[in-house]
């Protein structure tokens, strides 16, 4: 986030320094803005892998899929919210917009353990999140979405089999 300049944004953009900031007031707006569309276009993505489902352990590794997807895609640059939430301050807008889509999203998986039967579903929530944002690091590290995704989607089937046990 810092990294980048405002004028390498307005340049890019095609704007006036004045439109920009009467638009988001701030780069940090600016930012929280970007990220606030990223989170949009997640939900909808989630949402649509997760209903082509039945089984809430579908729905789950299915998450994982749609992830695979977009990490496969052209211009892949790992995790935009670990991106802007390594530069921003502490308690700013960055970092309220991180939170609220990474609530969100363990929310989702929270919901799904707990239909799946688990016993802990915070607990499994919590693992298979930090599975999640693993894999984009991973990916973005090692430039192998498909292997950081195959062993993600790996590791969530290993934790829901030990949470609920083998599906015959």
């Amino acid at each position: 986030m810092h990294t980048v300049g405002i004028d390498r944004i307005i340049e890019r953009a095609g704007v006036a320094k004045a439109s920009l900031y009467s638009t988001f007031g701030s780069k940090d707006e600016l930012v929280r803005s970007y990220l606030a569309g990223r989170h949009a276009r997640i939900v909808d993505r989630v949402g649509a892998a997760v209903a082509r489902h039945d089984t809430p352990r579908d729905q789950i590794l299915a998450i994982f899929d749609s992830q695979a997807e977009t990490y496969a895609a052209p211009g892949f640059n790992g995790c935009p919210f670990v991106a802007a939430s390594a530069e921003s301050p502490r308690g700013g807008v960055v970092e309220r917009e991180t939170d609220r889509y990474r609530a969100w999203l363990r929310g989702v998986f929270a919901e799904l353990a707990a239909k799946a039967g688990v016993a802990d579903p915070e607990a499994v929530a919590h693992q298979l999140h930090v599975i999640y944002d693993g894999t984009s690091v991973s990916a973005r590290m090692d430039h192998d979405a498909a292997g950081a995704s195959r062993a993600a989607r790996a590791a969530a089937v290993a934790l829901l089999e030990t949470a609920t046990g083998p599906v015959i």
